[in-house]
């Protein structure tokens, strides 16, 4: 249950609508600030007494003042900072950036909890991800869900996902052969392990099994 939210978001109006939003979805009062900094120091504040954020909803940009230094300069930042201080904290990023490989390094590296890009009906698509995220799911929004379809063209086979669901589950790359012989599941080298894996990721366009891994528990393929 979402019950106490921090908005971090520069344009007043957008953060108007975000409260609004909250506010349909039964969350009143949402804690809010303008600057990366100042999200950073309310929620390790909010930390140190005990009373931690449920929801982070972060845009990825913000505009730069002169006559203040940030020394966090925008969401991915911010995202990253506060994973830090509170790594449990579920991040909604709200923002008007639509490049595909923007937002899944947001899904992939960032483990954010869902993404809502803003434009015509982003309040109805924000409610229903702040909803998704509240029943403990992660949100993807149909624009890249389509996309990511398109782009990737690997189909995952029983076999891929046994060896992704042992590496989700903590088992080491090289462990994962004996457990497969024991099983009797095939193949069961090493090396045709390794191929397989590297075979994924490229198809993916991943570089390594934890953004395999991220990605797989992301679109519930384990």
């Amino acid at each position: 249950m979402i019950k106490k939210v921090l908005i971090a978001e520069d344009h007043e109006s957008a953060n108007i609508s975000v409260q609004k939003t909250l506010e349909e979805v039964g969350v009143a009062y949402p804690d809010y600030v303008y600057y990366c900094d100042d999200a950073l120091i309310r929620v390790q504040k909010a930390v140190e007494k005990g009373e931690p954020y449920d929801l982070l909803i972060t845009d990825l940009y913000f505009d730069q003042e002169a006559h203040r230094q940030e020394k966090i300069s925008g969401g991915a930042a911010l995202i990253d900072s506060v994973r830090k201080v509170q790594p449990e904290l579920r991040i909604l990023v709200f923002s008007a950036e639509g490049k595909i490989p923007v937002i899944e390094t947001l899904y992939t590296q960032g483990n954010i909890d869902g993404y809502v890009r803003k434009g015509r009906g982003d309040a109805r698509e924000l409610q229903a991800a702040i909803i998704m995220i509240s029943g403990n799911e992660r949100y993807f929004p149909r624009f890249y869900v389509d996309a990511t379809r398109k782009e990737n063209v690997h189909d995952f086979t029983p076999y891929d996902i046994q060896i992704i669901s042992l590496m989700a589950a903590g088992m080491r790359q090289k462990d994962i052969p004996d457990y497969l012989r024991q099983h009797g599941i095939k193949p069961a080298g090493l090396s045709s392990l390794e191929k397989r894996l590297n075979e994924i990721r490229a198809a993916l366009n991943f570089t390594n099994n934890e953004q395999l891994v991220a990605y797989c528990r992301g679109m519930g393929i384990v």
